[in-house]
């Protein structure tokens, strides 16, 4: 959540992301509710409002990732880190098959789960915007 982070500080974290959602790559003009800050640490777990420990995420991945540093990957049953965009290459970890963003890690897999990066509505988004040339963002 992004409580207590001032717009100069908002502001530098959506210019290095380039205004894309950095968990999913949503463009900040397409969703119905703004990209926020999300502290990658939550604040409970020790993690600071520090330019370093924020990413850019839209509402859906925000909402989705809540407070949660790590989740059971299904296929190991270990418990896994969720990717962590200030410390991880993301084409580490995901590619695209068309519209869906498919793990290709642990780390990979618990964040598609937990941030429910591939239900149905937000694929069809993506496809969307992928026929007007407008997703994935180009770097």
């Amino acid at each position: 959540m992004s409580e207590g982070i001032g717009a100069a500080l908002r502001r530098k974290v959506r210019e290095r992301a380039d205004g894309v959602c950095e968990y999913c790559f949503m463009p900040d003009g397409e969703p119905t509710f703004p990209h926020e800050p999300d502290h990658i640490i939550a604040k409970k777990h020790g993690g600071r409002t520090l330019l370093a420990n924020l990413a850019y995420a839209c509402f859906e991945c925000n909402r989705a990732k809540g407070s949660d540093i790590a989740s059971y990957d299904k296929l190991t049953g270990e418990l896994t880190p969720l990717y962590n965009p200030r410390q991880q290459n993301w084409s580490d970890h995901f590619h695209f098959k068309r519209a869906v963003i498919e793990p290709l890690t642990a780390v990979g897999r618990v964040t598609v789960a937990l941030l429910k990066l591939n239900v149905p509505a937000r694929v069809e988004i993506r496809d969307n915007l992928m026929a007007a040339g407008a997703y994935p963002p180009t770097a």
